[in-house]
């Protein structure tokens, strides 16, 4: 595993050194809370940072997998199309906007507007989230094991939402329905690959009262 301190790195520096170095062993780098779109459209590769991270790390993710040890800031992994991003901490506002796929993984809490527009990642976050998290989602799956804050979903228009908490309000086009034995199923796998020490039958599923919520 290779180790390097970027405290006094520019990002465009930080960046050409990931995707010159980037292989088979994963590539630890410290102090890179100053840098905003670190580790931006890598296609593989594992990336570790040590410490927190600062805005857009993981930007346009395509394969790559980055690991945050404490915080990151905001806008994690917008526009992420594949690959897997954890952040052990907590998460700033905005994060995983716009993905079209791969896994964004938050043990902490997560900022307002987690997931808007999500259109096939799966979303989970370990603690509780802000307010218009799920916005316009599309697609995917967003699972807050904790509580979430107003307007949870709000305009929800495909993909599945699961919550273990309490909600502050439910968004507009939202509805809650019985979880079935697949839902049961789909997050016990998810809760076992990830460590989440809960028990899927507690939690509520929401999915779009309709696929046209603009027009009722």
């Amino acid at each position: 595993m290779k180790t390097k301190n970027v405290k006094s790195k520019m990002l465009h520096e930080v960046n050409n050194y990931l995707r010159s170095e980037i292989n088979g062993t994963p590539l630890t780098l410290t102090n890179t809370s100053h840098l905003h779109g670190l580790a931006a459209g890598l296609k593989h590769g594992e990336v570790i940072i040590v410490g927190n991270a600062g805005d857009y790390l993981g930007v346009l993710n395509n394969g790559a997998t980055i690991r945050v040890t404490q915080d990151s800031g905001n806008y994690l992994a917008d526009n992420m199309t594949d690959g897997t991003v954890i952040v052990e901490g907590n998460a700033g506002f905005g994060a995983a906007q716009y993905c079209y796929g791969g896994t964004v993984i938050i043990h902490g809490n997560a900022g307002d507007f987690t997931a808007t527009m999500n259109k096939g990642a799966v979303i989970i976050v370990f603690g509780n989230v802000g307010s218009e998290v799920g916005t316009y989602m599309l697609k995917g799956d967003l699972i807050v094991v904790g509580n979430a804050g107003e307007n949870f979903a709000n305009y929800l228009i495909r993909g599945s939402v699961y919550l273990g908490g309490e909600y502050s309000s439910l968004g507009n086009n939202t509805k809650v329905v019985p979880k079935t034995g697949e839902d049961i199923a789909r997050l016990q796998t998810f809760f076992e690959k990830y460590g989440i020490q809960a028990d899927p039958a507690n939690f509520i599923k929401i999915v779009a009262a309709s696929e046209k919520p603009f027009y009722h």
